[in-house]
C-alpha cells in the first residue's frame, strides 16, 4: 500500500522527502517480558497492555468535577515501562493535541527514550476526553481531523456544542493539571519529570505552576504559546515566510514561496487554507518539497493543484478518527482555557463577532504577511468558539509566573509552523537556566519525528545529566 509521503510526493513533484530516524526497542521492554510492574497504588486492573505487553496497562479513577459540585467519575487509562525501581524515578510524557491520547504511543515513546529507561520508569496516560474515552463530535471531526486550523461547518460547531452540553466545562487544561496531581499520588512518587509535546508543554508548565514542589525536570518540546493557545496564530503567520524560503534553499527551488504566497493570499482570499494545508503538511515533508512551485503557479493564475493539494492534505494528513484526535475535547479544551477578541468564553456571544471584527481592523500588514488580517480572524478553532456556548471557564495563572527552579529544556525545529521557534523564546525569561536546542531541518514534534537526531539527543544528555 503506497504511503501517505509517497502519494503527497507523487502529487507534488517533491525534489526531497526527509526519512525518519529508527531507534532500537527499548532495553527494558525486552526485560519486562517475564514479569509486568504493578503500577502504584490508586491505579487498578494493571495487567499487561494489549496493544504492547511489555509495558502495564492500569485505570486512574478521577473526579469527573474536582469541585465535587457535579457528581461522577471518569476512568482514564495509564501505562507504564516496568523499571519500579528507577533510581531517576517517573518521567510522564504528556501528548500534544488537546485531543490526543498517550497509551497508544506508549510503544513509539519508549522506543525514542530508550537511552534513559535504564534511569526513569516511563509512565503515559489518556487525558479525559480522548482515546477510548474521546468526545464525539462527528461534523467537527470530519471537517478538520487533526487541524487546529481548517475551518469547519457552522453546522459541525452547533452540533458538537449541543452534544457536550455543559460538561463541556469540565475539560479544560486545568481539570488536566488536577488529573495529573491524582495520578502523581497513585504512582507514589514524589516529584515527577515531565516531558510535554507541543499542548503537552503547555500542560507541563500548568502543571509545574500549580504543583512547583512535584516537579523535578521539565523538557518542553514543540513549545506551545506561555499563554496558552493564540486564535490569531499571530507567531505561524510571519514565521511562514522564514520556514518556505529555509525550505526553499534546502531543496534548490528558484522561486520566491513567501512572496507568491502574499500574491495568493491577496487573489483569492484563501490563507486560512494555505496555512492549515502548510501546517498539516510540515508532518509529511519539512522541506516543503513541491509546495513553492505549486505557489508560484497560483500566484500566476494557476490554482488548480494548490487546490489538489488541500484537498490531499485534509484528506490524507489531517484526517483522524476521534480516538487519534478527539476535535470534541480540542474544541472543549481551547473554548475553556483561551483568550480571544472578544475576553474568554465567559462572554456573551452576541458581541463576539463585532470584537473580532474590531480586531481585524486593526491588524497590520506587519503582523500578518505574507498572509492578510482576514486570515488572522478566520482560522478553524478561533471560528469554533467564536460560536460556542457561553460557559463558566477556570482562572488562568499570571503570565508573569516564573517556573519553579528546576532544570527546563526548551526543544524546537526551525521547520515548525504550529509552534514556530519564536515562540520558544517568550518562555526563556521565565526558566531558571533554561537550556535553548533548535534543530535544523526539524518540524513540529522534535523527539518523536525529526530525521535529525540533535533533539533527542539533547534529552538524553538533558534527562541523564
Amino acid at each position: 500500500m503506497t504511503s501517505t509521503r509517497g502519494r503527497v510526493a507523487a502529487l507534488l513533484g517533491a525534489v526531497a522527502v526527509v526519512s525518519g530516524t529508527t531507534l532500537a526497542a527499548p532495553a527494558v521492554g525486552s526485560a519486562a517480558t517475564a514479569a509486568v510492574a504493578r503500577v502504584g497504588g490508586g491505579i487498578t486492573g494493571q495487567a499487561p497492555c494489549p496493544e504492547a505487553p511489555e509495558f502495564s496497562c492500569g485505570t486512574l479513577t478521577v473526579p469527573f468535577d474536582h469541585s465535587g459540585a457535579t457528581p461522577g467519575t471518569l476512568d482514564l487509562r495509564v501505562a507504564v515501562t516496568g523499571n519500579t525501581t528507577a533510581p531517576r524515578g517517573d518521567l510522564l510524557f504528556l501528548t500534544g493535541g488537546p485531543g490526543q491520547p498517550g497509551v497508544p504511543a506508549m510503544k513509539r515513546i519508549a522506543d525514542r527514550l530508550e537511552p534513559v529507561l535504564k534511569d526513569y520508569r516511563l509512565v503515559m496516560y489518556d487525558q479525559r476526553g480522548t482515546g477510548r474515552g474521546a468526545l464525539r463530535c462527528p461534523g467537527l471531526q470530519e471537517d478538520m481531523g487533526s487541524s487546529d486550523l481548517a475551518v469547519p461547518r457552522e453546522q459541525s460547531i452547533a452540533d458538537c456544542a449541543a452534544a457536550l452540553g455543559p460538561d463541556a466545562r469540565h475539560y479544560s487544561t486545568a481539570d488536566t493539571v488536577a488529573d495529573i496531581e491524582l495520578l502523581r499520588r497513585a504512582l507514589g512518587a514524589r516529584r515527577l519529570t515531565l516531558d510535554g509535546v507541543s499542548y503537552g508543554s503547555f500542560v507541563a508548565e500548568r502543571y509545574a505552576l500549580a504543583h512547583p514542589a512535584h516537579v523535578a525536570r521539565l523538557v518542553l518540546d514543540s513549545v506551545a504559546p506561555r499563554q496558552g493557545f493564540d486564535p490569531l496564530d499571530l507567531a505561524a503567520l510571519p514565521a511562514s515566510a522564514r520556514v518556505l524560503r529555509a525550505a526553499c534553499r534546502a531543496t534548490g527551488c528558484t522561486t520566491d514561496p513567501a512572496a507568491d504566497l502574499a500574491a495568493t493570499v491577496r487573489r483569492y482570499g484563501n490563507g486560512a487554507r494555505i496555512l492549515s494545508a502548510l501546517t498539516g503538511y510540515e508532518f509529511v515533508d519539512p522541506d516543503y518539497g513541491g509546495v513553492p512551485e505549486i505557489l508560484h503557479e497560483a500566484a500566476a493564475g494557476r490554482p488548480e493543484r494548490l487546490q489538489d493539494f488541500f484537498d490531499l492534505v485534509h484528506r490524507e494528513v489531517d484526517a483522524a478518527s476521534a480516538e487519534e484526535l478527539s476535535q470534541g475535547l480540542h474544541s472543549a479544551a481551547l473554548c475553556a482555557d483561551s483568550h480571544f477578541p472578544w475576553g474568554t468564553t465567559d462572554t456573551p456571544v452576541e458581541g463576539r463577532a463585532a470584537a473580532l471584527e474590531r480586531t481585524r481592523e486593526r491588524l497590520t500588514a506587519e503582523q500578518t504577511w505574507p498572509y492578510d488580517p482576514a486570515t488572522a480572524t478566520g482560522l478553524g478553532s478561533l471560528l469554533v468558539c467564536l460560536d460556542w456556548p457561553r460557559e463558566p471557564v477556570p482562572p488562568t495563572p499570571s503570565d508573569r509566573r516564573r517556573l519553579p527552579d528546576v532544570p527546563v529544556l526548551l526543544l524546537a525545529g526551525d521547520r515548525d509552523l504550529a509552534t514556530p521557534y519564536e515562540l520558544l523564546h517568550q518562555h526563556v525569561e521565565f526558566a531558571h537556566h533554561p537550556q535553548i536546542v533548535i534543530v535544523p531541518g526539524a518540524a513540529h514534534s522534535v523527539q518523536n519525528r525529526a530525521a535529525n537526531p540533535a533533539g533527542r539527543q539533547a534529552v538524553y544528555e538533558f534527562l541523564l545529566a
